[in-house]
């Protein structure tokens, strides 16, 4: 027999090749190191509350799990549901603040709690159409756009065609077809401005944030401080940065105004420094009030008037997104999200 005709032997590993990675654990492993049916085991590691389990046994399985490094299919299981528990939550490239950040990381939390995988998405740079398609490809079972992308009405059905139960939006208007979770900024800039009237302050500079994105915030608290009467308003650009509140500083003795709404702590913050280093005082050449009543604001000197925003728990919102992924409805809410109230401090 020629050596062509041989069969030919499996190659040997060479040495210092890796190893073959170990074989993927089962629920069936887990069901026979625990000594129970698939069912049970499939019912404890998705957290089945229709059936009663006593508790020595759902220790067993997860015991189990866990020897064997064991986690459950999500596409499987979201087969045999009909639906993912992915809420998907566009990551935002805006600086929103701690505030706002807080707020969204408390949400996560609860949403987890309730069984959901919260996933992040990178939506920098999408448009309506591309995101909607972009997040459908992940069967989300609902989403939360935060208002950076402004959708449609057609991206919103686009999503529910794809499995969303539910579409939220947060930010100042509602989108058709989604549920509304909006945050009234204008009140923010209406209640600064009014604080600023009230303590005998006319020439109100209001700073807008140059950074991007940030429109979304800072456009309505605008409009709000200009809807105040007796406010005289001027917008003021500006970037976060020191130098840009310091050549903004540096050219306010010849704008004429006593008082200024500076978006929010962080930025009043930097822009009462810069007001200082040109010599002004704070409040008696130029009162300061900043938004979002961030601690390091009252550590200041002299301490930094606010604009107070009580946003709702994380628990509660996640409650509303399980409400509207649970009964899916063509009836859309809106839910106002915020309330706001002037903190009057030394700057003012």
């Amino acid at each position: 027999m020629s050596q062509s005709s041989k069969t030919p032997k499996p190659p040997t590993r060479a040495s210092g090749t890796a190893a073959p990675p170990p074989p993927v654990p089962t629920s069936a492993d887990v069901a026979r190191l625990a000594g129970v049916s698939r069912a049970t085991v499939s019912y404890v590691l998705n957290n089945a509350k229709a059936v009663r389990i006593s508790e020595p046994t759902r220790r067993k399985v997860r015991e189990a799990a866990e020897e064997l490094g064991y986690v459950p299919h999500a596409a499987a299981r979201s087969l045999r549901a009909g639906h993912t528990r992915i809420v998907l939550l566009p990551t935002s490239h805006v600086p929103i603040g701690p505030l706002y950040s807080g707020f969204l990381n408390e949400l996560e939390r609860a949403l987890r709690r309730l069984d959901y995988t919260v996933v992040q998405y990178g939506s920098l740079g999408l448009t309506g159409d591309e995101a909607a398609r972009a997040w459908a490809e992940l069967r989300p079972v609902a989403v939360i756009s935060l208002g950076e992308i402004t959708l449609s009405a057609r991206n919103v059905a686009t999503l529910k065609r794809a499995g969303a139960r539910a579409v939220i939006t947060m930010g100042p208007v509602g989108v058709p077809g989604a549920h509304a979770l909006v945050m009234n900024q204008e009140e923010v800039g209406a209640r600064a401005a009014a604080h600023l009237v009230e303590r005998g302050r006319r020439r109100i500079g209001v700073v807008v944030p140059e950074e991007e994105g940030l429109e979304l915030f800072s456009a309505p608290r605008l409009a709000g401080a200009r809807s105040v009467a007796g406010a005289e308003v001027e917008a003021l650009p500006m970037a976060y940065s020191e130098d840009s509140a310091a050549a903004l500083a540096a050219r306010w003795r010849g704008l004429g105004l006593d008082a200024v709404f500076a978006y929010n702590d962080e930025y009043a913050m930097l822009l009462m420094r810069a007001l200082q280093d040109e010599g002004l005082r704070v409040p008696e050449d130029v009162a300061v009030i900043g938004a979002d009543d961030l601690l390091l604001g009252r550590l200041l000197r002299p301490r930094l008037s606010t604009v107070q925003i009580e946003l709702p728990t994380g628990d509660h919102l996640a409650s509303l997104v399980d409400h509207a992924v649970r009964e899916p409805s063509e009836a859309t809410e809106r839910y106002d999200l915020m309330a706001a109230a002037a903190i009057g401090r030394e700057s003012t």
